[in-house]
C-alpha cells in the first residue's frame, strides 16, 4: 500500500531516494563488520508454527549489502514495494518495463526466498497512471478487455515463479465501504474484482490469489470492514478463485485511540468471520506508525512493542493466518519517514534501526512467533 508520494516512489525505483542516509553507511556490511545477527531467524521461528515470514523489498536496496544481510537472514518470503505496480510496468501506454521486477525475481531465486506479487491492479485513481485514468470506456466489456490485456501479460511474465498475487489492492472507499470510484469500477462495478481474479487464475494458475486492503480495528474502519466482508461473501458465492484476504496492517500508535481489550476481541472476531469462510489470512504490510506519539525513543519503543505484541498475538492466534510480512526491515527505508512533522525524531516502525541494529521490536516479533500456536 504505502502512501509515499509518487515522486519519491519513482525516485526509489531509480535508486536516488534516501541516498544521504545510505551514504552515511557506505561500505558498511553486517557480514564484513563481523556483527552477529540474532538467531534463530524470524523466518525460522515462523516456519516452526506453519507461518511464512518476510518483508517488502525494493530493487534499489539490492546494492545495500547491510540490508541484504539482514533480509536474507530473516526472511523466507518477499514482496516488491513498487516494481510490480502499473505505474512501474506500464506508466506510458505500450511502454513495458519489467526490468525492476525481473531484478527482484533474480534475487529471490538466488537466495531461495519465495516471492509474492503486489499488485496486478491498484484500483485507486491516485495510483493509476494518468493515461489509464483518462480512459473513457464505452462499456463494461471494453474495460474488461483493457484489464485482460494488462493482467494477462504481467501474470504470465512472472508465472510460475510468483506463488501468490495481490490481484486487487484497495478497491473500496474506506469511509463508505462501497466500491471506490475509478475508471474501472465506474464501468464494471463490483464485477471488476471477479474479472481480475478470473484472468489472474488463467495466466498464473499455480498462484494463490488474494484481495488486499487496509481495513483495521478502529471504529472509523467499520464501514470498510463491512464492505470487504460483503466482497468476500460475493466472490465465494460466485465461485471466483480467491484464496485469501490480505490485511495491510499499517497500524497507528495513537494514545487517543487505545487498542483496548474490547477492541482486540472485536478485531479477533472480525478476522474469524473471514477465516470461517475458508479463506487464508495474510498480514501483508506490517509496521507501526508512531508519528502521533510524542516521547523519547525508549518510551516510544515500549509503546510500539506493547501495541505490536497485542496485534500479532491476535493475528497468530487465528489458525488461518498463513503469512506475516513487514513493510521493510530497517527504519530509514520506511515510507513513514516522509510523514514526520518538522522537529519530530525519525519514525521507528521496523525491527532494525538506522544503524542496522536489532531493536526491541525485533525481539517482540520473535517472542510473538514463539508463542503462536502451530497450524
Amino acid at each position: 500500500m504505502s502512501r509515499i508520494s509518487r515522486r519519491n516512489m519513482l525516485a526509489l525505483l531509480g535508486g536516488t531516494a534516501l541516498m544521504p542516509v545510505l551514504d552515511a553507511n557506505a561500505g558498511f556490511s553486517l557480514s564484513n563488520a563481523g556483527s552477529a545477527l540474532p538467531s534463530p531467524s524470524l523466518g525460522a521461528l515462523a516456519a516452526q508454527k506453519g507461518i511464512r515470514f518476510g518483508s517488502e523489498i525494493n530493487a534499489n536496496q539490492l546494492d545495500d549489502q547491510a540490508y541484504i544481510d539482514i533480509f536474507t537472514h530473516e526472511c523466507a518470503i518477499m514482496v516488491p514495494g513498487n516494481e510490480l505496480k502499473m505505474y512501474t510496468i506500464e506508466d506510458e501506454p505500450g511502454e513495458w518495463n519489467f526490468a525492476p521486477g525481473d531484478a527482484l525475481v533474480a534475487f529471490s531465486k538466488k537466495h531461495d526466498i519465495g516471492m509474492r506479487g503486489h499488485t496486478l491492479l491498484w484500483n485507486y485513481p491516485r495510483w493509476l497512471p494518468d493515461w489509464v485514468n483518462a480512459q473513457e470506456f464505452a462499456s463494461a466489456d471494453e474495460a474488461a478487455q483493457f484489464l485482460t490485456r494488462y493482467i494477462s501479460r504481467v501474470a504470465s511474465h512472472y508465472s510460475p515463479h510468483i506463488y501468490s498475487w495481490d490481484v486487487i489492492n484497495e478497491s473500496f472507499n474506506d469511509e463508505t465501504g462501497e466500491i471506490r470510484e475509478s475508471v474501472f469500477n465506474n464501468a464494471m462495478g463490483w464485477d471488476v474484482v471477479d474479472h481480475c481474479f478470473h484472468v489472474a487464475k488463467e495466466h498464473a494458475p499455480q498462484a494463490d490469489l488474494v484481495y488486499n486492503d487496509y481495513m483495521s480495528w478502529e471504529d472509523k474502519s467499520a464501514n470498510h470492514r463491512d464492505g470487504v466482508l460483503r466482497l468476500m461473501e460475493r466472490l465465494l458465492a460466485n465461485d471466483v478463485p480467491i484464496d485469501g484476504l490480505g490485511i495491510q496492517a499499517h497500524i497507528m500508535l495513537d494514545p487517543k485511540i487505545p487498542f483496548t481489550t474490547k477492541k482486540q476481541t472485536e478485531w479477533a472476531d472480525w478476522l474469524k468471520e473471514v477465516s470461517d469462510m475458508g479463506l487464508d489470512l495474510l498480514f501483508t504490510e506490517f509496521d507501526v506508525n508512531d508519528r502521533l506519539y510524542e516521547a523519547d525513543d525508549a518510551t516510544r519503543d515500549a509503546a510500539i512493542n506493547s501495541y505490536a505484541r497485542d496485534y500479532m498475538d491476535i493475528a497468530f492466534e487465528n489458525p488461518n493466518t498463513k503469512e506475516f510480512l513487514l513493510w521493510g526491515m530497517v527504519d530509514h527505508y520506511s515510507w513513514l519517514q516522509e510523514f514526520r512533522k518538522e522537529g519530530q525524531p525519525p519514525a521507528r516502525p521496523l525491527p532494525y534501526d538506522t544503524q542496522y541494529k536489532p531493536k526491541l521490536l525485533r525481539e517482540t516479533i520473535a517472542d510473538a512467533l514463539r508463542a503462536a500456536p502451530v497450524r
